[in-house]
């Protein structure tokens, strides 16, 4: 053999070598490590989807690194990027912005790794999948719920985080179901504000100042979680308004349930957390086996059509608040309920 051929034929036994070197070493497809990036697990709601999915994706023979933001983007791009260095199969992802992740997206897709988005929608970026509940949907059951206690009247609308596309659709459909009240003049709108971060403090403030410059005029809250309700509510109950004023909910927290029962927050509408869990471990893990799941939409993110599963929810009021306790959300003590 010549000098050039054995060189040759060495340098192609070293790019071979670099090839396989580069391929990631995934888990096996019957033991997928999925990532779990989670907005912030200082919020009562997170932590449960976190319990239910990991029980679920156990249950389907997968191993789970989580990790929470704290509510700081560069935080959870920061271990996105950490959960692409250890090379996990899948990364399931609660965005805190769901529009600063193309390029971590994009970083996964290229290392071979899935992306599901979960509850919030990531913008203008390649993911796999959606899982949520019909956020549209959500919206217009809060504004039903509240409209059917006061059909005429002043409503001030409470959004949720100006960062979450979901805050988004939940106005849009609120003003589905309000904006042809308001053109008949049944209903007027005082106005509307954006809560940074879902913050309680900060819906508390933005209430106070509305109910100051409204002279206390007012019947109606359409708050867009239960977080900003409570804040909500706080404000009101300084000024003997708590039960007097209609307000929305969602996520039916307990403490949201336990204002329920006593009349200061008119619904809640509750979304089966361990359902949305247990169909994005198991959206995951098909994903990862090559499995096709059932999708039942889609949803443009900007980038593409995304495939997705939407689940329904449910409105709580007083009146079928025991829902939560048939359901195993919560227990008869844990509600005050005998």
């Amino acid at each position: 053999m010549s000098l050039f051929s054995t060189r040759r034929t060495l340098l192609a036994v070293l790019a071979a070598c670099t090839a396989v070197a580069s391929v990631p070493a995934f888990a096996s497809k019957d033991k997928p490590v999925i990532g779990f990036s989670i907005d912030d697990l200082r919020v009562e709601r997170w932590t449960r989807d976190r319990d239910y999915f990991v029980e679920a994706a156990k249950a389907l023979g997968a191993e789970v690194n989580v990790q929470s933001a704290d509510a700081n983007e560069q935080r959870q791009i920061s271990q996105i990027e950490n959960l692409i260095a250890k090379k996990v199969d899948v990364i399931v992802i609660v965005p805190y912005n769901s529009k600063v992740l193309t390029n971590t997206v994009r970083d996964a897709k290229k290392a071979g790794i899935k992306v599901v988005s979960y509850d919030r929608l990531i913008l203008n970026a390649d993911v796999d999948a959606y899982i949520s509940f019909d956020n549209e949907r959500v919206g217009a059951m809060q504004a039903e719920g509240v409209v059917k206690v006061v059909p005429k009247g002043n409503y001030y609308l409470l959004g949720g985080a100006p960062t979450d596309n979901n805050a988004k659709l939940l106005r849009a459909g609120q003003m589905k179901v309000l904006k042809p009240l308001a053109d008949k003049g049944d209903i007027k709108i005082l106005g509307d504000q954006w809560v940074k971060d879902w913050n309680p403090e900060e819906a508390l403030k933005i209430t106070e100042n509305v109910l100051t410059k409204n002279a206390n005029k007012i019947d109606a809250i359409i708050a867009s979680n239960d977080g900003t309700a409570g804040g909500a509510i706080q404000a009101l109950a300084a000024q003997k308004l708590a039960g007097k004023v209609a307000v929305s909910g969602q996520d039916s927290e307990l403490a949201a349930a336990k204002r329920v029962i006593a009349g200061t927050q008119t619904l809640t509408v509750y979304k089966p957390i361990r359902q949305i869990a247990a169909g994005a471990a198991k959206l995951a893990v098909q994903l990862v086996k090559g499995e096709k799941p059932d999708y039942n939409a889609q949803l443009d993110n900007g980038s593409k059509k995304v495939d997705s599963v939407l689940l329904s929810p449910t409105t709580i009021t007083k009146e079928n608040v025991d829902l939560l306790v048939t359901d195993k959300f919560f227990t008869k003590e844990q509600l005050g309920l005998k």
